[in-house]
């Protein structure tokens, strides 16, 4: 029943968005693109190179260097996402306190920021905590496929490395000498061939779907393809196990669907292979509490986009975030990509809905994400007190059930699967506005799940473990705030902690990276 009436809701949000579309005369996404022939380079990546042929498109690019833009839930100040104590810049009032506890034992939970504009995409990455900056060998210890999406200069790199460049160390990539953090980040050859301006792939992870799934990106829409161009990093994606294919390779996880029950099937397998060949579970790291394997989503937005209102209604990506624009009586996309919230009078929308104001519209988009903001804290306290229940039932010495085994099992993928599905909407970038529906759907399924591995872990210590339950999640596992690598260097912060006291002390290093520059102290 569930099933048929989200089915149905769907069909009639697509029939409304269709009507609604019928209207936008000015925005018609099928208008046959200019013909350019440029001089410049086939295999260029700076941003600069484009300035003289197009100086509008350029200098509404600029824009994106914005960072201080906030909207009500989001923005552009690279605030830590876990921290709702301090204030602009270091935190802000919609955060996830839990962040670091789920993502306890992975790289992510040294740092997460919010995200700028892509004009800071390299800058920030060169800077965040996730890379290892420690130790003489300046190894960032995580493969180079965490460029992907970060510079158009993958193109180059591929073509002279091939296969192997993804299991090279990340660190390889980041000094002066090997990219221009400014000039060549994400930017105009992202998207473009510099010769004709056509719209172009440059994900590698990208064409190996179009191939499998018998699409040519020349025979597609060009509405389409103002979609795919962003699909290039907007989802989500994983590192291939090197059992299974040239290692670190990176794969959007869509053979089964773009949902996250697809995705959690899908994740069924892909891993590491057994003694008679089969693929295991795919995890990116055990937790370190409750010695769950899990998946860390990353930005499902086009997975989420597509069947939501907007997207089955064939509206694309850069309609919303690219609108079109006059200059100098010219029609042409804003090249500044970010939220229509961050326009006052929410022309992005008004393309469409030009019967509403700006205010009515605005508090629409913030109506949807409160809902789905209120709903993911609360997805997130259940996953925390579900591994806090396995981690309980790990190490219970009482009277086990007869089946305690089977239950354990149970309730280790239930931790599993309820953390995936809050992280496909906590990852996502629309707060739950690109598919409503589908957000909180999912993240009742994400509640459902992390209730059931708390009931599983229970009755498989006989309840032994429900006292040590009982009470205010944030009390028993309080939020862990602060946490870096040079943090875990010191043994008495890891003390402040019950979650940070399972985590091991790392040795005491001098750093080796400041950003691009490599110090001497690491040499």
């Amino acid at each position: 029943m569930n099933k048929h009436i989200r089915t149905m809701a769907l069909a009639v949000s697509a029939l409304l968005g269709a009507a609604l579309l019928s209207g936008c005369n000015d925005v018609s996404t099928e208008l046959k693109a200019p013909a350019y022939k440029t001089n410049i380079k086939d295999d260029e990546t700076r941003m600069s190179a484009f300035k003289a042929d197009f100086p509008d498109q350029y200098a509404s690019y600029q824009k994106n260097n914005e960072s201080e833009v906030m909207t009500e839930y989001k923005g552009s100040v690279p605030y830590h996402k876990n921290d709702n104590v301090d204030p602009l810049p270091k935190g802000f009032k919609h955060a996830q306190p839990y962040l670091k506890n789920l993502w306890l034992g992975y790289g992510f939970m040294y740092e997460y920021n919010e995200a700028r504009g892509h004009t800071h995409a390299v800058e920030d990455f060169v800077h965040i905590d996730r890379l290892n900056r420690w130790g003489a060998d300046g190894k960032g210890k995580m493969p180079a496929t965490c460029w992907n999406c970060k510079t158009p200069k993958m193109m180059n790199w591929i073509k002279q490395y091939g296969d192997s460049f993804w299991s090279k160390d990340v660190n390889e990539f980041r000094g002066k000498d090997m990219i221009d953090a400014k000039e060549e980040s994400i930017s105009c050859s992202t998207c473009h061939d510099p010769k004709t301006m056509e719209l172009r792939l440059y994900s590698e992870p990208l064409k190996d779907w179009l191939k499998k799934t018998g699409k040519d990106w020349n025979n597609i829409s060009r509405n389409e393809k103002r979609t795919l161009v962003c699909a290039q990093c907007h989802v989500e994606y994983y590192f291939t196990h090197p059992d299974n294919g040239p290692a670190m390779r990176p794969v959007f996880p869509w053979d089964n669907g773009f949902n996250p029950e697809d995705m959690y099937q899908y994740y069924k397998g892909h891993g590491k292979k057994d003694a008679d060949g089969k693929p295991g579970p795919f995890s990116d790291w055990v937790h370190a509490a409750s010695k769950v394997p899990l998946i860390k989503m990353q930005h499902p937005d086009f997975e989420t986009f597509q069947d939501g209102p907007h997207g089955a209604a064939g509206v694309a990506c850069a309609d919303c975030h690219m609108p079109y624009q006059r200059m100098d009586g010219k029609k042409m996309s804003s090249h500044w990509m970010t939220s229509p919230l961050k326009d006052k009078e929410m022309r992005a929308c008004r393309q469409c809905h030009a019967d509403k104001t700006p205010e009515y519209l605005r508090e629409r988009v913030i109506y949807t994400q409160k809902k789905t903001f209120d709903q993911l804290l609360k997805a997130q306290d259940m996953s925390v007190k579900a591994h806090e229940a396995v981690r309980l039932a790990n190490n219970y010495s009482g009277e086990r059930a007869p089946d305690y085994g089977a239950l354990m099992t149970e309730a280790r993928e239930m931790v599993r699967k309820g953390q995936l599905f809050w992280d496909y909407v906590s990852a996502e970038n629309s707060v739950g506005f690109h598919n409503p529906a589908k957000a909180l759907d999912t993240l009742m399924t994400s509640m459902e799940c992390s209730q059931k591995a708390v009931d599983l872990a229970s009755q498989a210590t006989n309840y032994g473990i429900a006292p040590a339950l009982a009470g205010d999640i944030k009390k028993i596992v309080p939020p862990i705030l602060e946490m870096s690598r040079k943090l875990q260097q010191d043994p008495e912060y890891l003390k402040t902690n019950p979650w940070l006291q399972l985590l091991p002390v790392l040795p005491k290093t001098d750093a080796a990276w400041d950003g691009q520059e490599r110090l001497n102290s690491g040499k």
